[in-house]
């Protein structure tokens, strides 16, 4: 009989990984080009800020960019980790650094979520 093996939560990190890259690659590019580019330079009407407020009110609205940034915050950490960890060459530090990055997401998500909740 062997002995149980270890489950890490590994995997689950990927998942958030991959599921924020994949939000930010569809998602932010067009914002950026909207509130970056088209609107400063008057190529399409700039939309009036009681209508965006409204518009960001909506329940729906909420849950999307609550879903972007928790996504892309967590999208950051990994990618941040595996930086520190490899590119740095800190690797030994490996559960410090998890933490570290892995919380600041988490905090970073709860932080955005109130500010949407508080809107």
């Amino acid at each position: 009989m062997s002995a149980p093996t270890r489950r890490t939560p590994e995997p689950y990190f990927w998942l958030l990984f991959s599921a924020g890259g994949m939000v930010s690659a569809l998602v932010l590019p067009m914002l950026m080009l909207l509130f970056g580019v088209v609107f400063p330079l008057h190529l399409l009407e700039t939309p009036d800020p009681a209508h965006l407020l409204a518009v960001v009110r909506n329940p729906l609205t909420r849950i999307v960019l609550a879903g972007v940034f928790v996504l892309g915050l967590f999208h950051w950490a990994h990618r941040f980790r595996f930086m520190i960890e490899h590119g740095l060459k800190l690797g030994r530090f490996d559960r410090p650094i998890a933490v570290c990055s892995y919380g600041a997401a988490a905090v970073g998500s709860i932080a955005a979520i109130w500010v949407l909740l508080t809107l």
